[in-house]
């Protein structure tokens, strides 16, 4: 079984968000910024915050994939994909872990780089395309995988309750 086309189109936009987001950015603050950008106490602040937002990030991401790895994999298939329903550990509590984990690392490299127009507006906005595209295929391929077990476990389970944010971010 080789990896979905799903799955590289993912991967694919995930670089364009990242490297689009920081050279469309840099383009802009050299424009309209360049005191912010040349700013050493804005990029200290940018940077310990960015490092932060980074490591809760794959922290969250971290949970979600051991979980999928652990409970969704059965046989030898690809990496990156599943064949089981997961709906254990921190899947019981949110159905899209590791993407609401990734959906904070545009911020985070955005912060880290300090380009204020990649923080400000173009990393806000990518997370929310990246939110809306990867749960649009995410619960469309379960639900072609799973069918009728995926649709109860959606009903049962929300895709971001705060009750699971500590244990997504900070456990």
């Amino acid at each position: 079984m080789k990896t979905s086309i799903s799955v590289i189109f993912r991967i694919v936009l995930w670089i364009i968000f990242l490297f689009g987001g920081a050279i469309l950015s840099f383009y802009f603050d050299i424009k309209y910024f360049k005191n912010l950008l040349l700013s050493p106490t804005f990029h200290i602040i940018s940077f310990i915050i960015g490092i932060f937002i980074l490591k809760i990030s794959f922290h969250a991401a971290s949970i979600g994939g051991k979980a999928l790895h652990k409970y969704g994999r059965k046989g030898n298939i690809p990496r990156l994909e599943t064949n089981q329903l997961v709906n254990k550990g921190i899947y019981s509590c949110t159905r899209h872990p590791m993407l609401f984990g990734l959906m904070f690392l545009p911020l985070s490299l955005a912060l880290i780089l300090g380009f204020p127009t990649f923080i400000f507006f173009i990393a806000p906005i990518e997370a929310i395309l990246i939110f809306i595209l990867m749960i649009y295929f995410d619960e469309k391929e379960a639900l072609k995988k799973f069918g009728k077990e995926y649709e109860i476990y959606r009903k049962k389970v929300p895709i971001f309750p705060a009750k699971c944010w500590k244990e997504l971010f900070f456990d």
